[in-house]
């Protein structure tokens, strides 16, 4: 197989906690994202899932440098590109480009909508001469859907959809190899996410592409990506194709977000069961020791507040006869669900 273009390897981002004025002192540390592993191949869409607070958007800004990591590394065509700096960081961010989550932030007010895009090409000047800039500019436009006569807007004359179709237009300006698309579409209404997820999946073929598409809804996740990785408290708990996740979840975690999806069907809701997790999400300050779910999980035994799961292909899906194979970061993956849903989650207290 092809080396994939971006490997993420046991990638960790801790912010520490303070006390004082003065002297400030560390009593303590919030462990955003604490031990990531994922891949990205050429042409192909990630999707990273997880509730609010997983460390899904640090780990995007770790991929384009807005945050350093604190340790692991990030290789790009096979180059570890964490410590890089100067003109070497410079040509690495032409190429991994980035879409915000919020388009009515993420747009300089003071602004037009071509200098907005044709930065750009202020701090790459290599990518286009300046008499070409308008032009590209407004081929950009065109390119996203919007009249290039537009280019002399500012963003407060566009709606939110508009708004996200210049915050991509901008991330295509340098031609980049990879987007990173972080909650693209969560601020926006629902007949637009859709005209802005199918935009996203016309460019991958049109600019060859490769997308990181992080999200919490489940279902738009499941339309555009070719594998997902769901996140749990700063890990990645579960990986695979998107029919081996959605149709064979073996974590219990990704069984419990599967199972709160809606489902317009009747009949198929209800019979399927749902799965109510006790219990908040523990605090990033204070990880659970083993198994980082098992203080919610009905499967919870003692070995999981002993050890780690590693993020492995459960037993029962080593023979190529059964299930497509993938990942899941749970010592008894292989079980089914063995209490009611409305018990989920008294079997997972035990020694912090």
């Amino acid at each position: 197989m092809a080396e994939p273009i971006l490997e993420v390897r046991g990638l960790v981002k801790h912010y520490p906690l303070t006390r004082g004025i003065l002297f400030k002192k560390q009593v303590g540390s919030v462990k955003a994202v604490d031990g990531v592993d994922f891949h990205l191949d050429r042409g192909e869409t990630l999707g990273i899932v997880g509730e609010s607070g997983c460390g899904k958007s640090t780990v995007a800004r770790m991929l384009v440098h807005l945050e350093r990591p604190t340790a692991g590394e990030i290789r790009y065509k096979g180059e570890d590109i964490t410590r890089l700096s100067g003109k070497a960081l410079k040509a690495v961010r032409r190429n991994i480009q980035m879409v915000f989550q919020d388009p009515y932030t993420s747009l300089n007010p003071r602004m037009t909508v071509g200098d907005i895009i044709g930065e750009a090409y202020d701090i790459h000047p290599e990518v286009a001469p300046k008499g070409e800039r308008r032009r590209r500019v407004q081929h950009l436009l065109d390119v996203v859907g919007l009249n290039p006569e537009y280019i002399n807007r500012y963003p407060h004359q566009f709606s939110g959809g508009q708004r996200q179709r210049i915050g991509i237009a901008r991330g295509l300006a340098l031609r980049p190899e990879i987007i990173v698309a972080d909650e693209p579409v969560s601020a926006l209404d629902v007949s637009v996410q859709a005209q802005v997820i199918n935009l996203l999946a016309r460019l991958q073929d049109e600019f060859d592409l490769s997308y990181i598409f992080i999200a919490h809804d489940l279902s738009i996740v499941r339309h555009i990506s070719d594998r997902v990785g769901v996140m749990y408290l700063g890990r990645i708990v579960e990986t695979g194709r998107d029919a081996e996740i959605y149709d064979h979840p073996t974590h219990p975690y990704t069984q419990a977000l599967l199972s709160a999806v809606p489902v317009p069907d009747p009949e198929a809701r209800e019979h399927r069961e749902r799965i109510i997790l006790s219990g908040d999400v523990p605090s990033p300050t204070h990880i659970p020791s083993g198994c980082r779910f098992r203080t919610r999980c009905w499967k919870a035994r003692e070995r999981c507040a002993l050890e780690v799961p590693a993020l492995a292909v459960p037993e029962q899906f080593r023979d190529t006869s059964g299930p497509a194979a993938h990942d899941s970061a749970c010592h008894f993956a292989e079980e089914k669900q063995v209490v009611p849903p409305e018990e989920a989650g008294e079997h997972g207290s035990g020694p912090e």
